[in-house]
């Protein structure tokens, strides 16, 4: 069984390693977000996702990148253990950080088959379709499991 920590890489190893997946004929998925706190939701969008291809590839964001988008008090949990929790799902089958607002250089990086994210996206306007697009590949949106998202977990909590 692979440990967890090895499905967590770097851009270039995480490039290296979907080239090889690529090479053996795999179709490559690529999903990304903050999931700092771990629910269904997750779990489930993260399974469908890995549905639609062979290897899902996660783009993970950093710590700052979360700071940037979800503001100072967040993320709840750092990003080495969002990684780990993760790389723990069978779904996932590989992990990389990006620090910048999108994933944009890391999916021109990567190159997936298929480019995924929830349904409250409209596939046109998600970050890198077109270079996805543009390189053969498509773009995919999942429902969510209503009435889970890590903000109402956060204020389950607080008001607790």
């Amino acid at each position: 069984m692979e440990k967890t920590g090895n499905k967590i890489k770097s851009l270039q190893q995480a490039k290296d390693q979907v080239l090889e997946w690529k090479s053996q004929g795999k179709k490559i998925v690529f999903t990304n977000g903050c999931f700092d706190l771990l629910h269904l939701g997750h779990v489930d969008y993260l399974e469908k996702a890995r549905s639609l291809g062979d290897k899902l590839v996660l783009g993970l964001n950093s710590d700052d990148s979360v700071s940037r988008f979800k503001g100072q008090n967040r993320p709840i949990q750092d990003q080495n253990s969002r990684s780990r929790v993760l790389a723990a799902l069978q779904s996932v089958d590989l992990v990389v950080f990006f620090n910048e607002d999108t994933p944009l250089n890391l999916i021109t990086e990567i190159l997936p088959d298929v480019l995924v994210k929830g349904s409250d996206y409209l596939a046109e306007n998600i970050v890198g379709s077109d270079v996805v697009k543009r390189n053969g590949g498509v773009v995919k949106t999942i429902d969510f499991v209503p009435g889970y998202s890590t903000s109402k977990i956060i204020e389950k909590i607080k008001n607790t």
